[in-house]
């Protein structure tokens, strides 16, 4: 059985009140439509089916090749935006599964399910549904149509929450909008919608037909969670709720501690080895790694950057930038874009490192700062050193060989080298390069005056 997803992202998403599109909107470091994508992978052995309309060209960026694309050029109803798919999946699928692009919680698992109805035991071993869909029950309709039955239970139609009596509004029974159809009936009888009084072609008359034709529907209950849809921000902040436990859930069974799961924050992507914990307050962002044994936190953030193993990361935030095994930060550290710590590197309270690398064992003291440097192994940066890699122009470069010691309030002014095992004094403003093993100090920096020879007998 071959089955071919649709995934429907057409609409406005007005509710959101944001420029960006809804299906955009991050949640967890991915965009809404890619946990949709991510629900879908695995089920069917083509690429999904992507229905645009509104903001067309922006999901096409996002997207690229790994989707295919259907044209909705009016927006008339989810019933129309099945329809534009016709011509391309006529004839390439035995099934057609159909689901929304603002559903992030929904698991493979489900899907699955609904694509294999006769696999659940509940159902008829010898129907074959022409319908299968997805039911929930919950006190909070939040907008779903209600499931009628009959009195032997069987399906008779979905009734849309606009259209509902008060009677119908009652049932608690719902929904999501979620189908798996038998794809020659779908595209035989799918024609037949007939629009709304609003003028929409509503997906859920499909049951209406087929229970006109006499035709079996079968229905696959949902766990609740999975199924909230997305409409404004406020269920957009209840949706990442639910993806922190889940994500945070996986790294605690994989051998993470994290101190206090409801005020850490790890997204998708983010990879942590055993034995790493995570203290309360911390945020770990886009396709962050953290090795093993690390401590992070509490109250950092992490963005997009590689830490290896036994990291400490106090108080500190380190965006686009690497730390190797047994180095540390903080607290109130920044490492911005570039920034990249050799091993066992420390830097202390109110460190900034920028579009730099520190080599092997670098100590580097509080309220310092280095910008667009090569720093080499064991070197010393004095509290309150600073790089000055900005002329007004260009960005310049500065170059400490091995072993260099700064003092105290070195201002060194780039572009600038100092070679292995030089020094600088404490408030000193190196201009020039400096050789290996040589001593300057002052303002501007030189090196000391030359001992005069003693006097003859």
């Amino acid at each position: 059985m071959t089955v071919a997803a649709v995934i429907l992202a057409a609409g406005y998403g007005t509710r959101m009140q944001s420029k960006l599109p809804k299906a955009l909107h991050p949640l967890a470091g991915r965009p809404l439509i890619e946990w949709s994508l991510l629900a879908v992978n695995g089920i069917s052995g083509r690429r999904p089916t992507v229905v645009v309309g509104h903001a067309k060209d922006q999901l096409r960026n996002l997207l690229g090749e790994r989707v295919e694309y259907s044209l909705q050029k009016e927006l008339l109803g989810t019933g129309h935006a099945l329809m534009q798919t016709r011509e391309r999946l006529l004839n390439r699928a035995d099934r057609v599964l159909v689901l929304y692009a603002d559903m992030p919680l929904l698991r493979p698992e489900t899907l699955k399910k609904l694509t294999r109805p006769r696999d659940d035991c509940a159902l008829q071993k010898s129907q074959s549904p022409v319908l299968t869909f997805l039911t929930i029950e919950r006190e909070d309709p939040q907008g779903f149509g209600r499931i009628i039955r009959d009195g032997n239970g069987a399906v008779r139609a979905i009734v849309e929450e606009v259209d509902c009596t008060p009677e119908q509004r009652a049932i608690r029974e719902l929904n999501p909008g979620v189908y798996c159809f038998d794809a020659e009936w779908l595209w035989e009888n799918i024609s037949l919608l007939t629009p709304s009084p609003s003028g929409e072609y509503y997906l859920t008359d499909m049951v209406g037909i087929a229970v006109e034709q006499g035709q079996p529907i079968a229905t696959i209950p949902a766990p609740p969670d999975e199924t909230l849809g997305i409409n404004d921000r406020s269920q957009l902040a209840v949706a990442a709720q639910t993806l922190r436990q889940r994500i945070n859930a996986q790294h605690m069974l994989a051998g993470v501690t994290i101190v206090d799961p409801a005020t850490t924050y790890i997204d998708a992507d983010v990879t942590i080895g055993q034995d790493s914990t995570i203290l309360p307050g911390t945020h770990l962002q886009g396709r962050t790694t953290v090795g093993s044994d690390c401590l992070i936190g509490p109250n950092s953030r992490v963005v997009d950057s590689a830490i290896g193993d036994a990291c400490r990361v106090e108080y500190s935030v380190i965006e686009q930038a690497a730390m190797e095994r047994g180095s540390e930060i903080g607290p109130f550290g920044h490492l911005r874009p570039g920034a990249h710590l050799g091993e066992e590197v420390h830097m202390g309270n109110f460190g900034e490192v920028k579009n730099s690398y520190l080599g092997k064992g670098v100590k580097m003291g509080h309220f310092s700062y280095i910008g667009d440097a090569t720093i080499g192994e064991n070197v010393n940066i004095g509290a309150g050193s600073i790089t000055c890699n900005f002329d007004g122009v260009s960005k310049n470069r500065t170059i400490l060989g091995d072993d260099v010691f700064l003092g105290s309030d070195t201002l060194l002014v780039a572009p600038v080298a100092l070679g292995a095992r030089a020094r600088t004094g404490a408030g000193s403003v190196v201009t020039r390069d400096v050789e290996e093993d040589a001593l300057v100090y002052g303002v501007p920096a030189r090196r000391p005056p030359e001992t005069q020879p003693a006097d003859e007998g």
